[in-house]
């Protein structure tokens, strides 16, 4: 992996334990955040990308949530429970226990629904992560109601529909339907 993270002269591989069908994500670990993409997974073999550095390991899970990992011909052993936070782990190694988050587009996407359903200030819309616009049912100058819908986008199989909190002006329209758009882009400017 990126790095074999030490703290104390304990080693604990930075990667994602439990979840193969992600391919790109933030891994929290304490204070440290990594950049992984997961590039192959067969159920005993992992090839990583971590912080732009590709990392191959193998691996088994012994039982429960125990797992043996040999990287770099060094045997590591590590025990990973869930927490009461969804995509929130804590890993045991012989040594110290890590509190881990896992971040990827879904948690992303969720974090940002959840601020944006907080703030009825907001001035743009834009999507958590990329994906494409499917249709945009308002144009510039157009007066939205509260609630209503302002574009649609594809993203992770799925459909989101953005919508204003509260009663705005649309300025600007930044994408046209079938756009890829990028995560985090602003796909609409609101007065």
């Amino acid at each position: 992996m990126e790095r074999i993270w030490q703290e104390k002269k304990c080693y604990f591989p930075t990667l994602n334990l439990l979840r193969p069908n992600i391919l790109t994500m933030e891994i929290h670990l304490n204070d440290r955040i990594a950049k992984v993409n997961i590039l192959d997974f067969d159920g005993t073999y992992l090839k990583a990308e971590v912080d732009g550095k590709i990392y191959e390991l193998d691996y088994a899970r012994i039982g429960g949530g125990t797992y043996s990992f040999i990287f770099e011909g060094k045997a590591f052993e590590l025990e990973v429970s869930k927490t009461s936070k969804s995509k929130v782990f804590e890993i045991l190694n012989s040594c110290h226990i890590f509190k881990t988050e896992i971040v990827d587009a879904e948690a992303r996407y969720q974090k940002n629904r959840s601020q944006s359903d907080a703030d009825s200030d907001e001035t743009t819309i834009s999507s958590p992560m990329p994906g494409k616009v499917v249709k945009i049912p308002v144009k510039a100058g157009d007066k939205v109601k509260a609630g209503q819908i302002l574009i649609i986008v594809s993203a992770m199989k799925m459909e989101s529909e953005y919508k204003t909190k509260i009663d705005r002006i649309v300025k600007e329209v930044l994408v046209s339907e079938e756009d890829t758009i990028d995560g985090d882009q602003v796909l609409i400017v609101l007065d």
